[in-house]
């Protein structure tokens, strides 16, 4: 993809193409601010350079009936969601369909150069199977705190060794395409807005809880990275005083008390002390225990597994409680791999938000978990590089 944009209103055009499909010129027009003869200007330098093309004819309005437009349907985004413990690769046409997804676990904490190589052998794959021949551009998402502009992570606590890599220039040169990079939880908040459960809120919270915890922040439909990108890092904010030391260096963080690896820690723990006849079989057939063995405890009626379910969402729950009295969000959506726990992870928070939190912020503000699970990343990631590509140049 060479071609970009001119100006806004072709911008605005090619991102109303992508989140609501083929449009013909007439409903373009009545979602844009132009003149009939300004809208014909503007869409016919667009289908000049390639990036939407004539798509049938449009229903009938009364009159001549005109051509339906959509985006060029060759165009290829490759979206990339690095988790603590697993990679997600799709590819999507221009509407951010996923036409191909793979998922392979990898460990964040054996470095950039592993990581990436494992990425580029999952497009290549993709490639392979004859989804795309290239790659327009590429989104990638990961878990920790990134300086947008250079797509530079910055001191991640669950990262090491990726303090200052210039991942979007590296993938830049090896993929051949135009990159950016992002935390995965604006990524998953992304993704949810454009095909989950916000499709139609412009200011809501999107809190992951996998390994650790963040929260994508959309203000007005864009998402709010603060001025050094490290908006939303509320997995270290302090949940217990003077409690559990914390990657980060600090102590009575929420993710050193309630996240992925706090729960599996907790859960081996309570085995190990003769707590859970559940959660000791489980260890001593696995040699570990995850959040999954506790949800599989939980949904068999293992009181020690239920209650640290409930405890961990108590503590989210009161963190989740200061944001909504501070934020006054449309919604807040709870996703990432410890959701798994379901129905009653998801109950313990709400209990908690809606009793700290004001009636005013709370009386109508709904509490789900995501709708695309292990999708929202891939996604988002897709979402964000066509963002960048959908704005002039």
């Amino acid at each position: 993809m060479t071609a970009r944009p001119a100006n806004a209103h072709q911008a605005r055009l090619l991102r109303l193409l992508r989140d609501g499909g083929p449009n013909s010129r007439a409903q373009l027009g009545d979602r844009v601010d132009l003149s009939r003869s300004k809208l014909a200007v503007e869409v016919d330098r667009l289908l000049e350079t390639g990036l939407v093309v004539a798509d049938g004819l449009a229903a009938s309005r009364g009159g001549r009936r005109s051509h339906n437009i959509r985006l060029a349907p060759q165009l290829r985004f490759l979206g990339v969601d690095i988790g603590a413990t697993s990679i997600d690769v799709a590819v999507t046409n221009a509407e951010l369909e996923i036409l191909g997804h793979i998922n392979q676990p990898m460990d964040v904490r054996e470095g950039p150069v592993a990581v990436f190589e494992q990425v580029l052998s999952m497009a290549a794959k993709l490639k392979a199977s004859g989804l795309a021949e290239g790659f327009d551009g590429a989104g990638i998402g990961v878990p920790g705190p990134v300086r947008f502009p250079e797509g530079v992570p910055v001191a991640p606590p669950i990262m090491p060794g990726w303090d200052g890599f210039p991942v979007r220039e590296a993938l830049s040169q090896e993929l051949g395409c135009p990159v950016m990079v992002d935390n995965d939880v604006n990524l998953m908040a992304m993704g949810e807005q454009h095909a989950g459960v916000a499709r139609s809120v412009g200011d809501f919270l999107c809190v992951k809880i996998g390994t650790g915890i963040g929260c994508g922040i959309v203000v007005g439909g864009e998402v709010h990275r603060g001025t050094t990108g490290s908006a939303g890092d509320i997995g270290h904010i302090l949940a217990v005083p003077d409690g559990r030391p914390c990657a980060c260096g600090n102590r009575g963080c929420l993710e050193a008390h309630f996240s992925g690896a706090a729960l599996a820690r907790d859960a081996k723990e309570a085995a190990q002390h003769g707590l859970s006849a559940e959660l000791a079989s489980r260890l001593e057939t696995n040699g570990t225990l995850t959040a999954v063995d506790v949800a599989a405890a939980a949904a068999a009626g293992d009181a020690t597994a239920l209650d640290l379910i409930r405890e961990g969402g108590n503590r989210t729950g009161q963190v989740i409680a200061g944001l909504v009295s501070f934020f006054n969000p449309g919604l807040v959506v709870i996703g990432g791999g410890v959701t798994g726990l379901g129905h009653t992870l998801l109950a313990a928070i709400r209990t908690q938000v809606y009793r700290q939190s004001l009636p005013l912020a709370t009386g109508n503000l709904p509490i789900v978990l995501g709708e695309l699970g292990p999708t929202a990343g891939v996604i988002g990631a897709a979402r964000l590089i066509s963002d960048h590509l959908f704005s002039p140049a």
